[in-house]
């Protein structure tokens, strides 16, 4: 039987108070109600995680942390009279109804109404009110309300809610900010005529269907109010903006000279240096990258090359560069999206390093490791390898332990809908104690194995228990996948350094969407999502240098469907107002911008300001991209300094016709390890 009460303590403490909520009875009240009591059956395991969950009527119930920063800012007293537009499960109505004395709370669907109503009876929750009807008209006859809290997306803020609030009364509903996204607004009613607004930052919230709200269809049916549509910032970017850009960029040669690295010096001194790219598909980012690597290397002595990629395919590559027997265990990186790191551009890398170790001692080899976990199959593969050879009644044990999982290895996504829908045992006691029993005989395992063998296997024993978390929680999309993923990235990093030692040193490569620090991101502010680079911040400090890379144009190598053939695609134009248009317009060709404090004050403050800033994966819709693909940040907040390449182009994949000797079409030497 679930521990609620602990997991609800986990909660408070890991979702709420650490990301901001202050208000103690809004933690309190978090606290004391049982979120399990509101979401669908089979679903209660989720129930404290913090991400929405579906509820039927195409609603969901509101992810944990949205409930408390909603309830927060609307600043409830106790012998206040609160309205909440739509009800949906009634798990929001029954954390105000612990702040308030009274609720009432409106939903549309009859359906949903009913069974809110009747779990907040069963809770004894009297003072909480489920009417049915439409709620952007508010509910005149109990008018007015201290404070009023709207669970969907409005237009604008509906007029009706606005002349519902008492003097002094607080309304709290998420906007739309007029290019397709939403904005938390708190609106302050100071007197009978004037209101005072406040931005809470991104949100996404279903729509707010009725008659001050949106068509079910989608259309727009309130008037614009003055005011709505406000983005984080507007327009094109201004002349003493571009000129502050021009003024401090500093140029940089192609990233095949010689000299490409050497700006890159600043950063020799750091623990940890993060890597990034706009995109995943772009053959310049990974050049870059790999000549800045090979100088920290070389020059500095940094012994850890950590990529976003997965642990047991990464595995392959560091045995092959550190000169070590293979496995036989198959080629790496077959999983898609193979360009990602089967290309000419990492082939020049791996051949490099496994020069570079030639003839050096273990202990002073760079290695090269994966930090993601998508590879569930494969991480299990190599922790029963390993134990069939250094303990094969330990593997027989595992194999049983793993025998849940087995059916989903190779469609991992699907595990959470198979746990959840027909009814299967989940797996996590199970990875989890075996990773533990490994990591408890450490002693006992070394003396027939050596340290890289043990950590590939604990490592892959940590992975299979962070993985079958991350699927679980992904099949509803919620941010909890994403940060179990992050987290999990950056504690394989930490592992990593921790095993190479104290003077251990690494270079990251990954997306910009994880080494740019989240918290100045819509996935921080809008999303409550970390990263690796947030998280390596707040490890190292001033000792971690987040590096983020952009582009105006060219092409890329991108699917248009996770699984789908890899093509070679169209990068458009960066928009007006964007970060790269900005970047564009200030004329260089390739640059290096220093956004560290105290090196261009000027331009920090100008780079502030969120604005749009473009992310391409492995998936590349240039048919819709402001909506797929852009997003709010703020650059000098992300990134301690951003690499500019005007024109750039995709990456060339290494295809069947790569087994050995030289590609014909490019002259690369095929130095990729085969027969693995």
């Amino acid at each position: 039987m679930p521990d609620y009460a602990r997991a609800r303590d986990r909660m408070v403490q890991e979702h709420l108070a650490a990301r901001g909520i202050r208000d103690p009875r809004v933690l309190d009240a978090m606290r004391a109600v049982p979120r399990e009591r509101f979401v669908e059956p089979g679903m209660d395991e989720l129930a404290y995680d913090d991400s929405p969950l579906p509820i039927g009527e195409g609603q969901t119930i509101s992810q944990p942390y949205i409930v408390a920063l909603m309830a927060q800012a609307a600043d409830i007293e106790p012998d206040d009279h609160v309205l909440e537009v739509g009800a949906g499960s009634g798990y929001a109505a029954a954390v105000l109804g612990r702040l308030a004395t009274q609720v009432d709370t409106v939903e549309r669907h009859p359906a949903l109404a009913a069974q809110a109503a009747s779990r907040l009876h069963d809770l004894g929750q009297d003072n909480v009110h489920v009417h049915v009807g439409d709620g952007s008209r508010g509910w005149p006859v109990a008018a007015p309300f201290d404070a009023i809290l709207v669970a969907a997306g409005a237009p604008e803020p509906p007029p009706a809610l606005r002349e519902q609030l008492a003097i002094g009364g607080r309304l709290v509903v998420p906007v739309d900010d007029g290019h397709g996204a939403q904005r938390l607004r708190r609106i302050l009613r100071v007197d009978e005529m004037r209101y005072e607004d406040d931005d809470l930052g991104g949100v996404i919230f279903v729509p707010l269907v009725g008659a001050q709200g949106w068509t079910e269809d989608g259309h727009r049916v309130a008037a614009p109010h003055p005011g709505a549509g406000r983005k984080a910032r507007n327009g094109t970017n201004g002349a003493d903006e571009i000129a502050q850009v021009a003024a401090a960029a500093e140029h940089l040669p192609g990233p095949d000279a010689a000299g490409f690295a050497d700006a890159f010096e600043r950063f020799a001194d750091c623990r940890v240096v993060l890597l990034g790219e706009c995109s995943h598909g772009t053959s310049e980012f990974y050049r870059a990258r790999a000549a800045i690597t090979r100088m920290l290397v070389e020059r500095h002595g940094f012994d850890i090359v950590a990529a976003e990629a997965d642990w047991p395919d990464a595995a392959a590559i560091n045995r092959h560069v550190r000169h070590r027997s293979v496995d036989g265990r198959g080629a790496a990186f077959q999983r898609f999206p193979t360009w990602m790191w089967r290309n000419t551009d990492v082939t020049g890398l791996v051949a490099w390093m496994r020069r570079h170790n030639e003839g050096r001692a273990a202990d002073v080899q760079v290695g090269f490791y994966g930090l993601d976990l998508y590879s569930l199959g494969a991480s299990i593969a190599a922790v029963l390898e390993y134990l069939d050879r250094v303990d094969p009644e330990a593997a027989a044990v595992a194999r049983r332990r793993y025998a849940c999982l087995t059916p989903w290895q190779n469609a991992p996504a699907s595990y959470g809908r198979a746990a959840l829908g027909a009814g299967y045992a989940t797996c996590e006691k199970a990875v989890v104690r075996q990773c533990r029993e490994l990591l408890e005989r450490r002693l006992e395992y070394a003396a027939v194995a050596d340290g890289e063998r043990y950590l590939d296997a604990t490592q892959n024993a940590r992975l299979v228990a962070s993985a079958e978390r991350y699927y679980r929680a992904m099949y509803y999309g919620s941010a909890e996948s994403w940060n179990l993923r992050d987290m999990h990235m950056f504690d394989t990093l930490r592992h990593l350094l921790e095993a190479k030692g104290p003077h251990s040193r690494a270079i990251v490569w990954a997306h910009n969407s994880h080494i740019g620090d989240a918290r100045h991101t819509e996935m921080g502010s809008a999303r409550g999502e970390l990263n690796i680079g947030q998280l390596c911040r707040e490890a190292h400090g001033e000792r971690v240098a987040l590096v983020g890379f952009g582009t105006h144009e060219g092409t890329v190598a991108a699917a248009s469907e996770w699984d789908g053939d890899m093509e070679i695609k169209q990068v458009r134009p960066s928009l007006a107002g964007s970060v790269e248009r900005l970047c564009h317009d200030a004329g260089a060709e390739r640059c290096l911008l220093d956004l560290r404090r105290g090196q261009h004050e000027g331009l920090r403050a100008t780079l502030a300001p969120a604005r749009l800033e473009r992310f391409i994966g492995v998936i590349y819709l240039p048919e819709t991209e402001l909506q797929s693909h852009y997003a709010q940040a703020s650059l000098s907040g992300q990134f301690d300094a951003y690499v500019w390449f005007d024109r750039t182009r995709a990456v060339t994949p290494l295809g069947p016709e790569h087994v050995t000797g030289v590609h014909a079409a490019t002259g690369v030497e095929e130095t990729w390890p085969s027969g693995l």
